[in-house]
């Protein structure tokens, strides 16, 4: 690895971050969770692996820092429990099944969007009639993107990339609600 690799690394992050086109989107999403949270609901944010530690992180950042109530399921025993007693793909839907409630929305991080647990959390979500907003990449006409009402996709098929402009958006979203980015930590 020379200095040029991480120059055109990095670069490869620039086009999807910076897409104005999401803008639009970006806003809605502030404007949505900022109406659920006023109207006494909460946003629940799910994913696999790294997208389920990014929904960790953005559940602590809005709920602590923002005052708009997002909680995420990274408990092993619930983990777990859902899925030995239903399996594996139905674990999160069950999840929201339980914990949701009427004026709820559900996140969903997939870099992929094709884990099959997470479509069908975002198929349940649907049936009950919960905003599905949409955080993938890869293929343009993944599963999940398909089921959402706000989609948000990076042209990516790099786990990396995904990731953390996933990261970065909802971030960026948080200190949207406070209205400013720099903000003391308590």
């Amino acid at each position: 690895m020379n200095k040029i690799w991480l120059e055109e690394y990095f670069e490869l992050y620039k086009n999807p971050l910076f897409d104005s086109s999401k803008l639009d989107d970006l806003i809605k999403l502030k404007n949505l969770l900022t109406k659920i949270n006023n109207e006494g609901g909460k946003t629940i944010i799910i994913g696999n692996g790294g997208s389920a530690a990014i929904a960790s992180h953005v559940a602590v950042d809005f709920s602590k820092n923002a005052k708009t109530r997002m909680i995420n399921f990274n408990e092993a025993d619930l983990i777990t429990c859902l899925s030995n007693d239903y399996g594996y793909e139905e674990w999160m839907a069950k999840a929201i099944e339980i914990y949701a409630d009427k004026n709820d929305a559900v996140i969903l991080i997939s870099s992929s969007g094709m884990s099959p647990n997470v479509v069908k959390a975002a198929k349940y979500s649907k049936e009950i009639s919960l905003p599905v907003i949409t955080f993938t990449g890869f293929d343009e006409q993944n599963s999940l993107k398909k089921e959402g009402d706000i989609n948000f996709w990076v042209n990516s098929r790099a786990y990396n990339i995904v990731e953390m402009i996933h990261h970065i958006w909802l971030l960026g979203i948080c200190d949207a609600i406070i209205g400013k980015a720099e903000y003391p930590a308590n």
